[in-house]
């Protein structure tokens, strides 16, 4: 075992949070370095617009690790789980397949104990991370209008939005018959060239890679101005587990390098960037007669509630040609009309609505386990193939409330290619999120039929829908009831940050990757500058 130079700061994961952390220390001439599991990618890695392209995203670019099986990934058991997690190892992280909505949190979903009597609130507010929205909307390229009226304040673009089609059109009218809200989607994809970036050209694959790098993920718009500013990102370095002193300070991390060597990595402060998955079961993995539960798990509540947004569908197919096969993936139109609380309806909390393109034609005929295989044949494959361009889908983020059930726990039965106990996610629909997702198949249905669909196709619970993992280590101002502080340092261990979606209070009902890059830009600008009061591994 080798220990390499020691850094001031060790960065677990280079996604989302892991990229922010790195620029922004780096930047304040902090010594970084990064250990990503994963490899680079580059745009022409990506299938978009090769004949190929829908039968790789079944296997090479599918979102769920289990599927994918590459080298970088770890099992997930998610056999007691009523969703399939979704993520990418890799620089840029999850950001490399998402679909570049960039929705900032509203204010009510910070006080959702205050105002609705359910989870928690949060140990801060929608104005405390106003500025780093603000930020970083300017700094990642998005797309979008502002003066959109569900937010309090007027947020500003540095680009004008995408072009919301044809179908986004019909959608609108739709939505204007019924006086409900809708609004141009705002999407991190280049509506016109940005730093660098090419505008966006439409392939429709953003959730199996951006083969243009229109689409702002982290390794394009953060780790090389981050590498430029001194940071070292280390590839195909599995962690394995944190190192901790005498005193209790972690003092970096064990990991494997490609050859399957293990390495110790010495740091001052140690920051996890892993996602909600990854990041809890690296502290479980951490366990020893110091911390016999896993370390910075005082609380008992690292990986446990869970949260993820369940996904809830209705396509509508039209008469009419709408586009639809075109893309982007990202939100054509979104609406937040039934995203506050009305007790009436008979649950808490509520989604956003993005309306979404549907490219690719295998999509169209795909088989469902479970379903009759010949419902795909004959004459209903040509039925199918004709719904292109005019099949479009309403889909809902249906918001998740923390319930200490969900979890994510060390697989006794399962290790990843180095040995290491992989992680199990428990997950089971609560009562409120099945009454939500009746209520919003009825309104989403209703929103298509004014629209003037023809026929309907409703998915109450898409099953590869995990997406965004949040909850399993969250933050909080009482150390008995939270696993870190507002600024995401561990109540446990002084020297230990986490800054990924594990801190997650509620889910809120809109796509995270904006408020979890606003959260780590504001942990790691106030661990800058506070830097000499910062306790250090020696």
């Amino acid at each position: 075992m080798s220990n390499h130079d020691k850094p001031d700061v060790l960065i677990v994961g280079a996604g989302a949070s892991g990229a922010v952390a790195a620029l922004e220390l780096a930047g304040r001439g902090f010594r970084v370095v990064c250990l990503e599991q994963g490899d680079w990618t580059i745009p022409d890695d990506f299938t978009a617009g090769k004949p190929e392209w829908e039968l790789a995203r079944l296997k090479r670019w599918n979102s769920s690790p289990n599927i994918r099986a590459a080298v970088a990934d770890y099992p997930v058991d998610s056999s007691d789980s009523a969703v399939e997690p979704l993520m990418f190892n890799g620089v840029g992280g999850s950001t490399v397949l998402y679909a570049g909505h960039w929705v900032r949190a509203l204010p009510s979903d910070f006080r959702v104990k205050t105002l609705d009597g359910v989870a928690d609130d949060w140990p801060l507010t929608y104005e405390d991370l106003r500025p780093f929205y603000d930020e970083l909307t300017h700094f990642m390229g998005v797309s979008g209008l502002a003066g959109d009226p569900a937010y309090p304040d007027e947020h500003s673009f540095p680009l004008p939005p995408l072009p919301i089609g044809e179908y986004g059109r019909v959608a609108a009218r739709g939505m204007n018959k019924l006086g409900w809200h809708w609004w141009p989607g705002p999407n991190a994809i280049a509506s016109r060239t940005f730093d660098h970036r090419p505008a966006c050209q439409r392939f429709g694959a953003c959730e199996s890679g951006c083969p243009t790098g229109a689409k702002a993920s982290t390794d394009f718009t953060h780790w090389r101005k981050a590498i430029a500013a001194g940071a070292i990102l280390r590839t195909g370095a599995r962690v394995a587990r944190l190192t901790f002193d005498k005193a209790g300070l972690v003092t970096g991390a064990e990991y494997f390098d490609r050859s399957g060597t293990l390495h110790h990595q010495a740091a001052g402060v140690t920051v996890l960037a892993a996602n909600g998955i990854g990041t809890p079961r690296l502290l479980l993995n951490s366990a020893s007669s110091q911390f016999p539960d896993g370390a910075a798990n005082s609380s008992g509540l690292v990986g446990k509630r869970l949260m993820t947004h369940l996904l809830t569908s209705v396509y509508g197919i039209y008469d009419d040609e709408l586009g639809s096969h075109l893309g982007p993936t990202g939100q054509s139109l979104q609406s937040l009309q039934f995203y506050e609380t009305d007790v009436d309806r008979g649950f808490v909390r509520g989604a956003k609505w993005n309306l979404m393109s549907a490219p690719g034609l295998i999509r169209h005929n795909a088989w469902a386990a479970g379903t009759d295989w010949r419902s795909t044949m004959g004459q209903a494959f040509h039925r199918r193939l004709r719904r292109a361009g005019r099949y479009t889908e309403w889909g809902a983020t249906i918001e998740d409330l923390p319930e200490e059930h969900n979890e994510v726990v060390l697989d006794p039965a399962c290790t990843d290619s180095h040995g290491i106990p992989a992680a199990k996610m428990r997950y089971v629909i609560g009562e409120n999120s099945r009454k939500m997702i009746g209520f919003h198949i009825d309104r989403m249905s209703e929103a298509h039929q004014a629209a003037g669909a023809v026929e309907l196709d409703v998915f109450p619970v898409v099953r590869d829908s995990g997406w965004h993992l949040m909850g399993t280590a969250r933050m909080g101002n009482d150390p008995e009831t939270s696993v870190v502080d507002q600024f995401c340092r561990s109540h446990d261990v002084p020297n230990l940050f986490v800054i990924d979606g594990s801190v997650f209070v509620t889910s809120t009902g809109v796509n995270p990757t904006a408020t979890i890059m606003a959260i780590a830009l504001r942990s790691m600008r106030h661990l800058a500058s506070h830097r000499a009061e910062q306790r250090t591994a020696s």
